[in-house]
């Protein structure tokens, strides 16, 4: 009974440990964002621009940051990549959707930062964004021959994702999304006076530019990703907490531990297979980091476990075959293994 009580006094202690350290500065404002985006950028407008006949730079660039745009888990991204790939989308541009959907959306970055240390974030954002463009590219230098006459017979386009976002005039959606990530990183780094600066440039453009539908919109699209997202979030803190009080150190320096292929290769795998609701991974690697998890395995499940698990192999295998599937997974889980290295050499 005494050791129930105390790992329950774990995950209670790091739950008010982040929920006064992290929920007013970063996450608050990280989600405002996120339904900025969802709102005021249409999704139709990033769809339309994979498929086998767009521009390959401009095709491969929209796929790679597409997460910042759609914010969802592995599993969420599954219908969208479906949809895509059987309207005709290039199975290259289609393969970095599907990695960087849920591997680099804005809420995942600023809390990864916040939490394991601005490093760790930066290097998932960077790291996120080249693994979608290369494993893409690799994809389909592959199945190369595949995509060709695939080219040949599809004229296939994205009518059913041309969502239409408010139109608003450039210089005024810039200056609201950089008074949004001005409020969020002035906050962050509890410099109150910039923060406020940017808070009142917000409350001008908003006045000036946005109607009240519109408004209503964006609060809509906030309040649902944070009853989506806080609640499981919440629950992944605490159980983080309960795992850090159970998990031997000895067993995590073990096996993830220092920088070793093995240590990386075995976070890749456990990464790959598990499966992490939206964001929940970050606090479960700030708990083994602390029990001696090296660095750049800490990375390696970053990039690796997000983009995977065990359901969405399963479905991407139905969705697109055995093949290109164990192929997608295995340059997922190589190339998520020797960047952690790479990185765990210079930061560790």
């Amino acid at each position: 009974m005494q050791i129930f009580l105390e790992a329950l006094k774990s995950g209670w202690g790091a739950l008010l440990e982040y929920l006064s350290a992290h929920v007013l500065t970063c996450l608050i404002p990280a989600f405002f964002i996120a339904g900025a985006i969802a709102v005021f950028v249409s999704k139709g407008a990033i769809l339309k621009y994979f498929g086998p006949k767009a521009n390959k730079t401009l095709s491969y660039g929209i796929a790679s940051v597409s997460g910042a745009i759609l914010a969802v888990c592995s599993c969420t991204i599954l219908p969208l990549f479906a949809g895509i790939r059987k309207r005709g989308a290039g199975l290259g541009p289609a393969i970095a959707f599907l990695y960087s959907g849920p591997a680099i959306n804005i809420l995942a970055i600023v809390y990864s930062a916040r939490l394991l240390g601005y490093d760790l974030g930066i290097a998932r954002a960077i790291g996120a964004i080249l693994f979608s463009i290369v494993i893409g590219l690799l994809m389909a230098l592959i199945w190369k021959k595949e995509e060709r006459l695939k080219l040949e017979g599809s004229d296939s386009m994205f009518k059913a994702f041309e969502q239409e976002s408010y139109k608003k005039p450039v210089y005024m959606t810039l200056i609201f999304f950089a008074s949004l990530i001005a409020i969020l990183i002035f906050g962050a780094a509890k410099m109150w006076i910039y923060a406020g600066v940017a808070l009142v440039v917000l409350i001008v453009i908003l006045v000036i530019g946005f109607k009240k539908p519109e408004l209503k919109d964006w609060m809509k699209e906030t309040g649902k990703l944070a009853l989506q997202i806080f609640p499981i979030l919440l629950a992944g803190v605490f159980i983080a907490g309960i795992i850090k009080y159970f998990l031997p150190q000895s067993i995590v320096e073990a096996w993830v531990g220092g920088n070793s292929i093995r240590s990386n290769f075995t976070a890749s795998v456990f990464g790959a297979l598990m499966y992490f609701s939206t964001l929940t991974e970050v606090p479960i690697i700030k708990a083994f980091l602390d029990l001696g998890m090296g660095k750049g395995p800490a990375l390696t499940l970053l990039l690796a476990g997000p983009a995977l698990s065990l359901p969405n192999m399963i479905v991407i295998g139905r969705i697109m075959g055995a093949k290109k599937t164990l192929a997608y997974v295995s340059l997922v889980i190589i190339m998520a293994t020797f960047t952690g290295m790479l990185f765990g050499h210079f930061f560790g």
